[in-house]
């Protein structure tokens, strides 16, 4: 769908992915068009059967990997390989030599801002994410939990005030209850920041409360091929998961993907 008031943020075209010299095709005719929305950003959820190549379209995407033909886009120009884009992994990626401090601030370190600034503003982003107390700590299990290490992952891809930050299955590896809070805690960054995020999962629950627009790849030689606009207000919260319409949402969705794995 184009719109005059909307922009091209994210642009996947035509994309190949092949291997062993092209006898093994993972990706063949991708496109992608993800729209950044005015004053709201947009929360692109990335659903598919594992293999299918999610992971290989947000490593495109940061700039992390090549794929064999097509072209990437961000902002209607093509990806430089300069241009590095935010990604929280399912792993944890904190330093773990590190404190939570110094790890929610090293990019600031990077771009040459003074540690006092640098530990100001890591600071703002630690009481974000509710990891305040534990900013001295080190960066490693057991001194932080999954959850927490997770947190440390948000609050550093946040603080350089990206436009764009990817999210591949972040929440896999956590317990419910903390996934649930971690759900919550990312509703509320993106409805605060309104930034574009693509994000990676299984659950589909999980895909239509965060999501404002679910894209569904079919298994190799993939593609994406269903689009499905998440008609729930923008600020969402745990009440509205009991609500009929959110339940229908969510079966129509795990339909559309039974289709897609018949493609």
């Amino acid at each position: 769908m184009q719109d005059s008031e909307f922009k091209n943020i994210i642009e996947l075209r035509n994309i190949e992915q092949t291997y062993n010299n092209g006898e093994v095709v993972i990706l063949k005719d991708l496109n992608l068009l993800i729209e950044d929305k005015p004053a709201q950003g947009e929360f692109a959820v990335i659903l598919g059967p594992s293999g299918c190549g999610k992971s290989t379209v947000l490593r495109y995407i940061a700039g992390l990997q090549k794929p064999t033909s097509g072209e990437i886009l961000i902002h209607g120009k093509p990806k430089s390989e300069k241009e590095r884009i935010s990604m929280v992994f399912q792993q944890y990626s904190s330093l773990p030599w590190m404190t939570v401090l110094d790890n929610v601030s090293l990019a600031l370190k990077y771009q040459g801002v003074d540690q006092k600034e640098r530990h100001e503003r890591a600071m703002e982003f630690i009481k974000m994410v509710g990891l305040e107390g534990h900013e001295h700590k080190f960066a490693q299990y057991p001194k932080l939990s999954g959850g927490q290490m997770q947190r440390v992952a948000i609050a550093r891809s946040l603080i350089s005030n990206p436009d764009i930050i990817l999210m591949d299955e972040p929440f896999g590896a956590l317990d419910i209850n903390t996934r649930l809070q971690m759900q919550d805690l990312l509703a509320d960054i993106w409805t605060k920041f309104k930034s574009t995020i693509v994000f990676v999962t299984h659950d589909i629950a999980e895909a239509v409360y965060l999501g404002d627009d679910i894209f569904i790849m079919k298994k190799a030689p993939s593609r994406f091929v269903k689009q499905i606009n998440v008609d729930l207000p923008l600020v969402r919260n745990r009440e509205m998961k009991r609500d009929k319409h959110f339940t229908d949402l969510v079966q129509f969705v795990e339909d559309q993907m039974i289709d897609a794995s018949r493609m």
